[in-house]
């Protein structure tokens, strides 16, 4: 017999706060983010209540059989359905996490939401999200040079986009 995988997303809910928040947290998740403090429970919590209240935010929960392994959040930003996407895999998630993560997010994004366009950024010490994007078809369109001040050094931000045609075309 084989086994199957149920893979989903879901809308985060307050339940999930803690467990972002120690993914947000972690060492190997924080240091790739513009933000890098240890976030407080409280500060999380403010931050979901006013995101969750945004008719343009999409806070996800990716689910691989049940149990969550990553966060993505989905931001129209633009008029024409234009979007921003974060996400993180949580850190102790089984190898593979990231790219059904981010395949179950564009097939969200494009045939859900109705995204005509997403777009991504990462810092440009962060390779393996810079080939992440790249394996899914993004499109590298430019690079703000020394857009990041992280406290003690300017970082380049590498910039991505793939439209939904684009995505269409290789599913």
């Amino acid at each position: 017999m084989i086994a199957t995988i149920r893979q989903r997303l879901r809308p985060m809910a307050s339940e999930d706060l803690e467990q972002v928040l120690a993914w947000r947290n972690h060492e190997d998740v924080r240091r790739y983010m513009y933000t890098q403090h240890e976030i407080a429970l409280h500060e999380h919590r403010q931050w979901f209540e006013r995101a969750s209240q945004d008719k343009n935010r999409h806070l996800l929960i990716f689910e691989n059989d049940g149990a969550a392994h990553g966060f993505i959040n989905i931001h129209l930003i633009a008029a024409g359905d234009i979007a921003d996407w974060g996400f993180y895999a949580a850190p102790d998630a089984p190898k593979g996490t990231g790219r059904a993560l981010g395949q179950a997010t564009l097939q969200h994004a494009f045939t859900q939401i109705g995204v005509h366009k997403l777009c991504g950024q990462a810092l440009v010490y962060n390779e393996r999200s810079i080939k992440f994007h790249l394996s899914l078809g993004f499109h590298q369109e430019g690079v703000l040079r020394e857009q990041h001040f992280d406290g003690q050094a300017y970082h380049d931000v590498v910039c991505f986009g793939l439209l939904a045609r684009e995505w269409r075309a290789k599913s």
